[in-house]
């Protein structure tokens, strides 16, 4: 039987059976879906129905004489064709608008308060990652003077976002001669997005005089300076409530997850893939995601807007997890987000 052929009763059953799993962890069994959702049915009517639905993979029975839970395929198809809006509380609006006002010290602190309160209201991971600066105008770019023959490089962008960045120049240079340099590349880079910074750069200094292993560090698209700035910034907030849940009291799968979290390159690449237009939601489950050691897991999220650039924020959390409140919180969290770094 085709999914989008699936009859009323499916459907029904289907609904049920993943709303009960969500809130109890344990395999569900048609007696409970009875006696709960009063669907009019007997039990056996609704064991005949879930027998159906697992023939069709939508959900299993984990052992042999136990309930059936969803799998994958059934969450994604209801997911895609039985989630409702679900609305959520004022207070929980409130708390995302007190955590997005709270984040004084540019987009970082926004993102870092906003990603714990999302982590606090789902009891799942909240997680969070800067815009790409490909697209972000530089506003101003300032070289500092360090000990041990560094440099600190600070550049702040119109989005709000900034990047300081610690090269290693390999010679002494004058305090003069690291504000005269500042102010040439202010002079040639400033209001112009880092992309086309990276695509133009060699014209546009050449010929400039100054430091020669200075002025590599920036013609060079090889150098430290240029890998950092190609890195995304993550936020990661409520580790604790994936060691609370009980899928997690399997310390294998647990650890695979906290390795993904160490590591974040492939969960930084998951997001990034999994970005959506302004005020859109992305829902990848189970074995959806790329990434092994989180094929355990569901990820909500959405891209939020600053200045010109998106970043994405989202939610991390077991497949069994509450669809339609986590995609609502998302929602609304990208949304604030926009308005508020727009504003900025």
């Amino acid at each position: 039987m085709a999914f989008d052929n699936l009859g009323e009763r499916e459907k029904q059953v289907l609904a049920c059976l993943i709303s009960h799993y969500v809130g109890s962890a344990d395999p569900v069994g048609s007696r409970a879906i009875a006696n709960k959702f009063k669907l009019g049915i007997s039990p056996a009517t609704i064991r005949n129905t879930m027998q159906d639905l697992e023939e069709m993979g939508l959900v299993l029975q984990p052992h042999t004489s136990a309930g059936r839970i969803p799998t994958d395929s059934g969450y994604r198809l209801f997911v895609d064709m039985l989630l409702g809006q679900v609305a959520i509380s004022d207070a929980e609006k409130n708390a995302i608008d007190a955590s997005i006002k709270a984040g004084t010290g540019g987009v970082e602190s926004v993102l870092e308060q906003t990603t714990r309160v999302l982590a606090d209201l789902s009891n799942q991971l909240g997680v969070s990652l800067t815009p790409k600066l490909d697209d972000s105008v530089l506003s101003r770019i300032e070289l500092i003077k360090m000990a041990d023959g560094k440099v600190l490089v600070v550049m702040a962008f119109s989005s709000g976002l900034a990047r300081t960045i610690l090269l290693e120049v390999e010679t002494q240079i004058g305090e003069t001669e690291m504000h005269v340099m500042s102010q040439v590349l202010n002079e040639k880079l400033a209001g112009l997005t880092l992309g086309h910074i990276r695509l133009t750069i060699s014209e546009r200094l050449a010929g400039t005089k100054g430091n020669p292993r200075l002025l590599r560090l920036f013609v060079d698209e090889q150098s430290e300076m240029w890998r950092n700035l190609e890195l995304e910034k993550m936020h990661v907030g409520g580790t604790d409530n994936l060691i609370n849940q009980p899928e997690f009291s399997d310390r294998e799968k647990l650890q695979e997850v906290i390795r993904l979290l160490d590591d974040r390159n492939d969960l930084i690449t998951l997001l990034r893939e999994t970005s959506s237009t302004e005020g859109g939601i992305i829902i990848t489950i189970g074995a959806e995601n790329k990434a092994l050691e989180i094929q355990s897991c569901s990820v909500v999220s959405a891209a939020y807007q600053a200045g010109q650039t998106t970043g994405t924020i989202g939610i991390i959390g077991p497949t069994r997890m509450p669809y339609g409140k986590l995609s609502t919180l998302v929602k609304y969290a990208a949304r604030q987000l926009s308005r508020v770094l727009k504003s900025k």
